[in-house]
C-alpha cells in the first residue's frame, strides 16, 4: 500500500492492490455489517443521494452519498461535529470537518482490485494525522497504541468481506 500526502493540497490519499475481486470489496464498502467490522457501526445504502451516518467515537458522523457507481466507485460526504467538551482536547480542530471520501476500485490483470482511497478537506490536520480518530482505522503513526497501520487496513476489509 502506497501512501500519499499532498502538502499543497487539501487530501490524503492511498493506493493499494488486494487480491479480491472487486466486487468483494465493493461489499466491504457498502454492505452495513461488513463496513461497520473495519470501521465503524453505520447505516449506509449506496444510493446516490441517501444519508447516513458513522457511529463516531466522539459524536456521529454524518455523510450523504454523492456518488455510487457498483464495484467502480463510491463518493460520500464526511461531516464530523465535535462534541463541545472534546473541541478543546482537539487543539484547533474545533470547528466541524466538512470533507469528501472517495473510493475507486479497478478490477487487476490478476483478477484483484486496485482500491485508490482519498480523503478531501483536510486543511486543518496536520501531515501526520491518524484517521483511526476519524474512523478509519487507518494509522499514519502517530498514536501510541497499538493501531492497524494503512498497510493492514485492506487485510480488515477483506476478512469483513
Amino acid at each position: 500500500m502506497t501512501t500519499k500526502e499532498h502538502p499543497d493540497e487539501d487530501r490524503l490519499g492511498f493506493d493499494c492492490e488486494l487480491p479480491d475481486p472487486p466486487e468483494k470489496v465493493w461489499r466491504a464498502l457498502t454492505v452495513p455489517e461488513l463496513l461497520a467490522a473495519w470501521m465503524m457501526p453505520n447505516d449506509i445504502k449506496p444510493e446516490i443521494g441517501s444519508r447516513f451516518a458513522f457511529a463516531g467515537p466522539a459524536a456521529p458522523i454524518e455523510c450523504e452519498i454523492l456518488d455510487a457507481e457498483p464495484g467502480r466507485l463510491l463518493r460520500y460526504s464526511w461531516r464530523e461535529r465535535p462534541k463541545p467538551a472534546d473541541a478543546a482536547r482537539r487543539q484547533g480542530l474545533d470547528s466541524p470537518l466538512d470533507s469528501i471520501v472517495t473510493f475507486t476500485l479497478h478490477p487487476t490483470v490478476s483478477g484483484g482490485t486496485h482500491l485508490r482511497i482519498v480523503h478531501d478537506g483536510f486543511a486543518r490536520a496536520r501531515p501526520a494525522v491518524a484517521m483511526a480518530g476519524a474512523g478509519c482505522r487507518l494509522s499514519l503513526g502517530i498514536r501510541k497504541t497499538v493501531q492497524p497501520s494503512a498497510a493492514n487496513t485492506p487485510r480488515l476489509m477483506m476478512r469483513a468481506a
